[in-house]
C-alpha cells in the first residue's frame, strides 16, 4: 500500500519556517482541494493522481519518494496474528 507522508512534510516545513502551516495554506498554494489533502493525510492507500503529486512536490521542493512510501501490508498481518 502507498502511504503519503503529507503530514510529515507539513511538519518539516512548519519547523523550518518556525510557524504553523495549516492544510488550508497548502490547499490555497497548490490548488488542491482541502478534502483531497485531508484524505491523503488520513487514509492510507488513497487513490491520488500524478498531477496532485506533481503539485505537492513543487510546493514542498521534494521528490515523489519523499512524499510517498510503500508499506507492505503483509508484514502487519504477520505480526498481528
Amino acid at each position: 500500500m502507498i502511504r503519503f507522508r503529507l503530514a510529515e512534510l507539513i511538519a518539516d516545513k512548519a519547523f523550518k519556517e518556525r510557524r504553523v502551516v495549516p492544510l488550508t495554506e497548502v490547499a490555497d498554494a497548490t490548488g488542491i482541494h482541502r478534502a483531497t489533502l485531508s484524505k491523503m493525510a488520513n487514509h492510507p492507500g488513497a487513490n491520488i493522481g500524478t498531477d496532485i503529486i506533481d503539485r505537492l512536490c513543487k510546493y514542498f521542493g521534494c521528490q515523489p519518494g519523499e512524499l510517498l512510501t510503500y508499506v507492505d501490508e503483509d508484514i502487519g498481518s504477520l505480526t498481528s496474528g
